[in-house]
Protein backbone atom coordinates (compact mmCIF):
# COMPACT_ATOMS: atom_id res chain seq x y z
CA UNK A 1 0.00 0.00 0.00
CA UNK A 2 1.21 3.05 -0.94
CA UNK A 3 1.79 5.84 1.34
CA UNK A 4 -0.33 9.32 0.33
CA UNK A 5 1.98 12.36 -0.63
CA UNK A 6 -0.13 15.06 1.91
CA UNK A 7 1.62 18.80 1.30
CA UNK A 8 0.27 21.36 3.02
CA UNK A 9 -2.82 19.57 4.01
CA UNK A 10 -3.22 18.81 -0.18
CA UNK A 11 -3.40 15.56 -1.70
CA UNK A 12 -0.41 15.87 -4.26
CA UNK A 13 -1.15 12.28 -6.08
CA UNK A 14 -5.00 13.50 -6.31
CA UNK A 15 -4.34 17.08 -7.86
CA UNK A 16 -1.40 15.36 -10.53
CA UNK A 17 -4.87 12.47 -11.06
CA UNK A 18 -6.82 14.86 -11.61
CA UNK A 19 -5.10 17.45 -13.51
CA UNK A 20 -4.33 13.80 -15.90
CA UNK A 21 -8.09 13.48 -16.02
CA UNK A 22 -8.65 16.85 -17.56
CA UNK A 23 -5.83 16.56 -19.61
CA UNK A 24 -7.30 13.51 -21.20
CA UNK A 25 -11.14 14.39 -21.08
CA UNK A 26 -11.48 17.80 -21.17
CA UNK A 27 -15.37 18.15 -20.06
CA UNK A 28 -14.79 16.64 -17.31
CA UNK A 29 -12.71 20.07 -16.34
CA UNK A 30 -16.02 21.96 -17.10
CA UNK A 31 -18.01 23.12 -13.87
CA UNK A 32 -21.26 25.01 -12.73
CA UNK A 33 -21.50 26.47 -9.69
CA UNK A 34 -24.75 28.01 -8.50
CA UNK A 35 -26.09 30.41 -5.37
CA UNK A 36 -29.56 31.30 -4.80
CA UNK A 37 -30.50 34.89 -2.79
CA UNK A 38 -33.51 36.00 -0.97
CA UNK A 39 -34.81 38.86 0.07
CA UNK A 40 -35.76 38.81 3.48
CA UNK A 41 -36.32 42.48 4.30
CA UNK A 42 -34.62 46.21 4.18
CA UNK A 43 -30.90 45.83 2.91
CA UNK A 44 -30.63 41.93 4.49
CA UNK A 45 -31.26 39.12 2.17
CA UNK A 46 -30.07 35.61 2.58
CA UNK A 47 -27.97 33.60 0.01
CA UNK A 48 -27.24 29.81 -0.29
CA UNK A 49 -24.73 27.59 -1.72
CA UNK A 50 -25.80 23.88 -1.78
CA UNK A 51 -24.83 21.92 -5.32
CA UNK A 52 -22.54 22.44 -8.18
CA UNK A 53 -21.91 20.68 -11.59
CA UNK A 54 -18.83 18.99 -12.37
CA UNK A 55 -16.64 16.93 -13.18
CA UNK A 56 -19.09 15.41 -16.03
CA UNK A 57 -22.04 15.27 -12.73
CA UNK A 58 -24.20 16.87 -10.48
CA UNK A 59 -22.55 17.24 -6.68
CA UNK A 60 -25.45 17.37 -4.26
CA UNK A 61 -24.29 15.77 -1.13
CA UNK A 62 -22.74 18.23 1.33
CA UNK A 63 -25.17 20.36 3.27
CA UNK A 64 -26.26 23.92 2.56
CA UNK A 65 -24.26 26.75 3.40
CA UNK A 66 -26.35 29.70 4.14
CA UNK A 67 -24.83 33.25 4.03
CA UNK A 68 -26.79 36.79 5.39
CA UNK A 69 -25.48 39.86 3.69
CA UNK A 70 -26.39 43.34 4.38
CA UNK A 71 -25.75 46.61 4.85
CA UNK A 72 -23.81 48.90 8.55
CA UNK A 73 -26.41 51.46 8.95
CA UNK A 74 -24.70 53.94 8.11
CA UNK A 75 -25.93 52.09 4.17
CA UNK A 76 -29.05 51.39 5.40
CA UNK A 77 -29.07 48.29 6.67
CA UNK A 78 -28.97 46.56 10.29
CA UNK A 79 -25.47 44.62 10.61
CA UNK A 80 -27.44 41.63 10.48
CA UNK A 81 -24.43 40.03 7.85
CA UNK A 82 -21.55 40.91 5.96
CA UNK A 83 -22.29 43.51 2.92
CA UNK A 84 -21.66 42.05 -0.42
CA UNK A 85 -18.58 43.97 -1.47
CA UNK A 86 -16.85 42.47 1.42
CA UNK A 87 -17.84 39.24 0.64
CA UNK A 88 -16.15 39.69 -2.53
CA UNK A 89 -13.16 40.48 -0.95
CA UNK A 90 -13.62 37.22 1.32
CA UNK A 91 -14.37 35.24 -2.14
CA UNK A 92 -10.78 36.81 -3.60
CA UNK A 93 -8.79 35.82 -0.04
CA UNK A 94 -10.36 32.23 -0.31
CA UNK A 95 -9.47 31.69 -4.32
CA UNK A 96 -5.64 33.51 -3.91
CA UNK A 97 -4.91 31.26 -0.75
CA UNK A 98 -6.44 28.16 -2.32
CA UNK A 99 -4.55 28.75 -5.28
CA UNK A 100 -1.33 29.38 -3.48
CA UNK A 101 -1.10 26.41 -0.93
CA UNK A 102 -2.11 23.92 -3.81
CA UNK A 103 0.60 25.28 -6.87
CA UNK A 104 2.82 25.20 -3.44
CA UNK A 105 1.74 21.88 -2.46
CA UNK A 106 2.15 20.51 -6.57
CA UNK A 107 5.72 21.85 -6.40
CA UNK A 108 6.91 20.63 -2.89
CA UNK A 109 6.81 23.60 -1.01
CA UNK A 110 5.72 23.13 2.58
CA UNK A 111 4.24 26.34 3.96
CA UNK A 112 3.75 26.76 7.93
CA UNK A 113 1.63 29.92 7.22
CA UNK A 114 -0.19 32.06 4.84
CA UNK A 115 -1.79 35.25 6.11
CA UNK A 116 -3.11 37.82 3.79
CA UNK A 117 -4.96 41.38 4.23
CA UNK A 118 -7.55 42.60 1.66
CA UNK A 119 -8.56 46.32 1.49
CA UNK A 120 -11.14 47.44 -0.96
CA UNK A 121 -11.80 51.26 -2.39
CA UNK A 122 -15.12 52.64 -3.47
CA UNK A 123 -16.95 56.33 -3.68
CA UNK A 124 -20.61 55.35 -3.26
CA UNK A 125 -21.79 58.31 -5.43
CA UNK A 126 -21.39 55.72 -8.53
CA UNK A 127 -23.82 53.58 -6.60
CA UNK A 128 -25.87 56.38 -5.34
CA UNK A 129 -26.43 57.41 -9.19
CA UNK A 130 -24.89 60.57 -7.23
CA UNK A 131 -21.67 61.24 -10.18
CA UNK A 132 -22.12 59.24 -13.46
CA UNK A 133 -18.43 59.81 -13.27
CA UNK A 134 -17.79 57.78 -10.51
CA UNK A 135 -17.49 54.49 -11.09
CA UNK A 136 -20.04 51.32 -9.28
CA UNK A 137 -17.60 49.03 -7.60
CA UNK A 138 -14.47 49.07 -6.38
CA UNK A 139 -12.30 51.53 -7.57
CA UNK A 140 -9.03 49.44 -6.26
CA UNK A 141 -8.50 46.45 -4.59
CA UNK A 142 -4.91 45.57 -2.45
CA UNK A 143 -3.98 42.38 -1.48
CA UNK A 144 -1.20 41.74 1.05
CA UNK A 145 0.72 38.36 1.88
CA UNK A 146 2.61 37.30 4.80
CA UNK A 147 3.85 33.68 3.99
CA UNK A 148 5.93 31.42 6.73
CA UNK A 149 8.16 28.69 4.87
CA UNK A 150 11.98 27.94 4.29
CA UNK A 151 12.04 29.49 0.99
CA UNK A 152 13.56 33.03 -0.57
CA UNK A 153 11.64 36.04 -1.16
CA UNK A 154 11.56 35.44 -4.35
CA UNK A 155 10.02 32.14 -4.28
CA UNK A 156 7.20 33.70 -1.99
CA UNK A 157 7.04 36.57 -4.94
CA UNK A 158 6.48 33.28 -7.36
CA UNK A 159 3.63 32.21 -5.19
CA UNK A 160 1.75 35.44 -4.73
CA UNK A 161 2.33 35.55 -9.17
CA UNK A 162 0.88 31.40 -9.30
CA UNK A 163 -1.96 32.79 -6.86
CA UNK A 164 -2.85 35.46 -9.27
CA UNK A 165 -2.23 33.88 -12.60
CA UNK A 166 -4.44 30.36 -11.31
CA UNK A 167 -7.10 32.06 -8.85
CA UNK A 168 -10.68 31.91 -10.37
CA UNK A 169 -11.96 34.90 -8.24
CA UNK A 170 -8.58 37.18 -9.32
CA UNK A 171 -9.29 36.76 -13.04
CA UNK A 172 -13.46 37.11 -12.80
CA UNK A 173 -12.51 40.20 -11.09
CA UNK A 174 -9.16 41.29 -12.99
CA UNK A 175 -10.30 40.96 -16.35
CA UNK A 176 -13.77 41.24 -18.18
CA UNK A 177 -16.36 38.53 -17.46
CA UNK A 178 -19.47 38.56 -19.68
CA UNK A 179 -22.34 38.41 -16.83
CA UNK A 180 -25.76 38.40 -17.91
CA UNK A 181 -28.91 39.30 -15.89
CA UNK A 182 -32.93 39.30 -16.97
CA UNK A 183 -35.92 38.47 -15.38
CA UNK A 184 -36.56 34.83 -14.54
CA UNK A 185 -40.44 34.55 -15.91
CA UNK A 186 -40.42 31.28 -14.91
Amino acid sequence: MTEKKIVNGVNVEQLFKSIEAFKKQPELAKFKFRATNQWVGGTHSRATVKDFYGPGQEDTPREATVFDLDEPPVLLGNNLGTNPVEYLLVALSGCLTTSMVAHAAAKGITLRGVESRYEGDIDLRGFMGISPDVKVGYEQIRVYFKIDADISDEQKEELVRMAQKYSPVFNTIANPTAVSVQLDKG
